[in-house]
């Protein structure tokens, strides 16, 4: 059964966004469970769009019920506090007063923040960052979480000129580039979540993959969203293009826990709530959010030996040949204090 999990993760996926696709309004919209922590990212275009946003805005957070909510493009910051102080427990945050900013909107019932600030904020940043990134430190059930908010440079035409550093693919490179530096410097053995409108495919081919130095490092870092990116197109993040732009990445302390029963990753279809997608998107925004439940109190399969103070200088599967691709399975891990992990483990 053990060697199924990444499968089964992925078929909660698909049964969660199939579910999604018969219900009839935001009434049925749920996802927030009192036992998992539930991360929404969520570009609510230019909020907002009209006179019916709000309640519309209002109704979807109040029934996704999550954790915590990394949100971008919010042009009224007075308007969306009016918003969450309807919603019982949740609070807002605002840093930076830019145009289409960044925001956290989050439960202070089931959190405690230990701080709430941006990194990257000078030169010669901003060329990289039109919006500086925006991290939030909390505690959630005794455990440290760092939740890291962005909303990278948009367009471009598909092609990276590593030899123009005002090329938009270029930009977006640098920008995951020195978000990875960061996190590598003062998190590695902290829980990470890196969500955002990220602007970009993770499909992508390498040499014009703006992600390249995140997915080469598949020890330490894992974009959860890729079988979505890789998948239908009707699951998409940005139906209008189509293309997948919002992305959830988590390090490796979180590795053990996204495989999880309970454990997934989806785009949720709001639109599917609204009648379709012309209402949804003539009337909220362009973009459908992604979430991420972490079930961090099942008994997984390496639970008691999780070794977040540990490297992992060699992966090998149960034959005996070295790892090197994206791949999945069982496999034997040894780490630098010589021990060795038989697990399933993501790559």
């Amino acid at each position: 059964m053990r060697c199924n999990l990444g499968i089964k993760k992925i078929f909660i996926g698909f049964i969660f966004t199939c579910y999604v696709g018969f219900s009839q309004n935001l009434d049925d919209l749920q996802f927030g469970t009192s036992n998992t922590l539930d991360i929404v990212s969520w570009n609510i275009e230019w909020f907002p769009k009209n006179s019916n946003t709000p309640q519309y805005v209002h109704e979807i957070l109040l029934n996704l019920d999550a954790n915590i909510y990394a949100l971008q493009e919010i042009q009224d910051t007075t308007l969306l506090k009016q918003i969450v102080s309807k919603i019982p427990n949740y609070e807002c945050y605002f840093k930076s007063s830019y145009y289409a900013g960044l925001a956290y909107v989050y439960d202070s019932s089931t959190i405690e923040i230990n701080s709430v600030y941006e990194i990257y904020t000078s030169e010669p940043y901003w060329n990289p960052f039109p919006r500086s990134p925006l991290i939030i430190d909390f505690n959630y059930e005794g455990a440290q979480y760092i939740v890291i908010n962005n909303h990278f440079k948009c367009c471009g035409d598909g092609i990276l000129e590593l030899d123009n550093s005002y090329d938009e693919e270029n930009r977006r490179l640098q920008a995951m580039n020195y978000l990875k530096e960061y996190i590598d410097d003062n998190f590695s053995n902290i829980n990470v979540i890196l969500t955002g409108d990220l602007n970009d495919n993770l499909d992508d081919n390498l040499q014009n993959n703006v992600f390249q130095t995140v997915l080469n490092d598949n020890l330490d870092y894992l974009f959860v969203d890729m079988p979505i990116a890789q998948g239908s197109s009707l699951n998409w993040s940005y139906p209008s293009w189509p293309s997948h732009l919002d992305h959830m990445l988590i390090n490796y302390p979180l590795f053990d826990d996204f495989q999880n029963p309970n454990s997934f990753v989806s785009v949720i279809r709001i639109d599917d709530y609204m009648g379709g997608w012309n209402n949804y998107d003539n009337n909220v925004t362009d973009h459908r959010p992604i979430a991420l439940k972490l079930d961090i109190n099942s008994v997984g399969i390496n639970s008691d030996s999780k070794p977040f103070q540990k490297k992992i200088v060699k992966t090998v599967n149960i034959l005996g040949s070295e790892i090197s691709t994206n791949t999945s399975g069982l496999v034997i891990e040894i780490f630098d204090d010589g021990s060795v992990d038989f697990k399933y483990k993501l790559f």
